[in-house]
């Protein structure tokens, strides 16, 4: 997935270093030459200097194939401006953004070209979900001092797993399916259960990769 991110705080440098990491390609952009500067070399990311605001910059940064536009400047109106442009000149489809002051929420929404807003106080892994909600399977949660990563993969209707048990599934060495939620409610993995399409699937490993699990349920 190609991922923009405008604004490099303390949240955009985090989101970057995340989706970085799962092996996203992303691009942080940042105003702050200085910044930016410091930056690059120390993220699994593009560093790109320039307000995010200038449709030249956004286009410089890759906006024409982005996948995914995640406006977290300090500024509600810049992140406005961003995702304004990044729908209606870039046609990105899926534009998320942060929100500062919870009086504006009202205006975070598709007339700015807002597929999700996201308040400030929401934690970062909650953002990460609902920035990467289009993809089928992403990194929830990176706990690297444990070495674990905790995924979901949700089931389509071309997902070779609908209609198949868990038992006859064959997950990589160091997994385990923690859970099914289904219908919006968490439902214990037993080995008779079949999986049906809508079917979101939390899997911790220590070892497999996005793809690797991936593999086994699409």
């Amino acid at each position: 997935m190609k991922v923009l991110i405008a604004g490099a705080g303390r949240l955009g440098t985090q989101i970057a270093q995340v989706l970085g990491a799962s092996h996203n390609d992303v691009t942080l952009i940042e105003r702050d030459d200085d910044r930016a500067a410091a930056l690059r070399d120390t993220l699994p990311a593009r560093v790109e200097a320039g307000d995010a605001c200038e449709p030249v910059v956004l286009e410089r940064a890759g906006a024409l194939t982005a996948d995914l536009v995640i406006a977290t400047t300090g500024e509600d109106e810049d992140n406005l401006v961003i995702s304004l442009l990044a729908k209606r000149q870039f046609a990105v489809d899926r534009v998320v953004a942060r929100v500062n002051d919870a009086e504006n929420t009202w205006l975070f929404d598709q007339r700015w070209g807002v597929d999700t807003a996201v308040p400030a106080a929401a934690p970062l892994v909650s953002l990460i979900e609902e920035a990467t909600s289009a993809a089928d399977t992403i990194p929830l949660l990176r706990l690297s001092r444990a070495g674990v990563d905790v995924m979901e993969t949700s089931i389509s209707a071309r997902s070779r797993a609908v209609g198949r048990a868990l038992a006859d599934l064959s997950v990589p060495a160091g997994t385990v399916i923690a859970a099914i939620i289904r219908d919006g409610r968490p439902t214990a993995p037993s080995p008779d259960l079949v999986l049906a399409t809508g079917d979101e699937i939390l899997v911790v490993s220590h070892s497999a990769t996005e793809d690797e699990v991936r593999a086994v349920f699409q």
